[in-house]
């Protein structure tokens, strides 16, 4: 299993490696990776420990979803060069409900698989008994002597945030007790918090426990996984569409495509390789099939075909007939009267989202790419009118592949 897993690129390091894969091979084995809810959402960047534990899951192992509803109150410094915007309990539980939904589209929760909020056992901790129990245990000299608080020490750490370390070993250690659970999984950022809670186990229980680190992923020119013009790529629908994630996807960099296929997918990996293995216009096919594969995990197979349908549309060249349906492009209804008064087309690409700001619709247009019905603008007083309406739209575009449908609003739907 670890030799699998390795090959599709989530490895990068773990505790006792040789021990953990004999365990692996041999029984199954109970793991988990927490999730702290600072958002309603999930993000691309929590695919790769959502894809680790689906597999695991699969292949026959016990699995565990951690909510972090007691250590998000905290905040865990890890990659932060501030402290964390601290969230009421109310906002942690509904952050957690937006979440159930993403997390049932990878994990079976209906059998032995596990979803536990750690608020149970720290919400009422006593102080002086946890600090007598599990803070005897910590050395303050390594601690600091990790790289995520020797980042922090610069910036100012705050001793709130440097208790998560011991909550997070903590829950390592509730959860071994509870479930026995023998492996905890998460990004390589992750490693001092997760080598504390491996190590307390063995003081405290006297049981073999295991950490395992992700890589955490950038794209080949450096990128951060999963942000976009826009900001982050969400796993909800309602805050990334089946036909934006689909873009994302397919527009991977052709030295990523590959990769991305072994990480972000179940498709087997002499098919990865093969698809791997196309070049030039060809690697158009793997890019397909990344994007769709994506987004039929999150948004389903119908929306994920409806995506590529729409992307097809707009991109006659990409295997289409140019008539495919649109309706997935993202869009905005306009009401008749505001064509009379004009509207501006920085004011338009700024409400769509297509730019985040007016200067950056006009450094857009002095690169050459603001498109209306595919006709590029030059001017920057341009303004939409009815004669722009092509069969009730407007077709905008912000460079060469970020689309947004302007829909004029009929009587009936005033």
């Amino acid at each position: 299993m670890l030799e699998d897993l390795k090959e599709r690129g989530f490895f990068q390091q773990s505790t006792h490696p040789e021990e953990l894969a004999k365990r692996l091979k041999e029984d199954p084995i109970c793991c988990y990776v927490g999730f702290d809810p600072t958002a309603d959402s999930l993000h691309v960047g929590h695919l790769i420990p959502l894809m680790g534990l689906a597999h695991l899951q699969r292949a026959g192992h016990r699995i565990i979803a951690l909510m972090g509803g007691g250590t998000a109150m905290i905040g865990d410094p890890s990659g932060k060069t501030e402290m964390r915007k601290m969230l009421t309990e109310e906002q942690l539980q509904a952050n957690i409900e937006g979440m159930l939904p993403q997390l049932e589209r990878f994990l079976d929760f209906s059998g032995d698989g596990i979803l536990v909020n750690n608020s149970e056992w720290l919400r009422d901790l006593n102080y002086i008994d946890f600090l007598r129990d599990i803070g005897k245990h910590f050395s303050v000299n390594r601690m600091l002597s990790f790289e995520t608080y020797k980042v922090r020490l610069e910036s100012g750490l705050s001793f709130l945030e440097f208790n998560y370390q011991l909550l997070q070993a903590y829950d390592f250690l509730e959860l071994n007790r509870r479930y026995d659970c023998r492996l905890q999984m998460g990004g390589d950022d992750q490693w001092a918090n997760i080598i504390s809670g491996t190590d307390l186990i063995r003081r405290v229980e006297r049981k073999d426990a295991f950490g395992w680190t992700y890589p955490l992923l950038t794209t080949s020119s450096g990128k951060k996984m999963g942000k976009t013009e826009k900001g982050a790529l969400w796993l909800d629908p309602k805050r990334t569409s089946a036909y934006e994630y689909y873009q994302y996807w397919v527009n991977t960099e052709d030295t990523d495509v590959e990769k991305f296929l072994a990480l972000f997918t179940f498709l087997p990996m002499d098919e990865v390789r093969e698809l791997g293995r196309l070049q030039g216009a060809d690697i158009r096919e793997a890019k397909q099939r990344l994007a769709f594969e994506t987004t039929a995990l999150i948004h389903g197979n119908e929306n994920a075909l409806k995506a590529q349908q729409a992307a097809q549309s707009l991109f006659p060249g990409n295997s289409g007939d140019g008539k495919s349906d649109k309706s997935n492009v993202p869009s905005t209804k306009i009401a008749p009267e505001n064509f009379s008064a004009g509207l501006g087309v920085f004011e338009i690409f700024l409400e769509t989202g297509l730019c985040k700001s007016k200067g950056e619709a006009r450094r857009l247009q002095a690169q050459g790419g603001v498109y209306v019905n595919d006709e590029r603008i030059d001017n920057p007083d341009y303004c939409l009118g009815e004669a722009d309406l092509q069969d009730g739209e407007i077709l905008l575009r912000a460079g060469k592949k970020r689309y947004h449908r302007l829909i004029l609003e009929t009587k009936e739907e005033k």
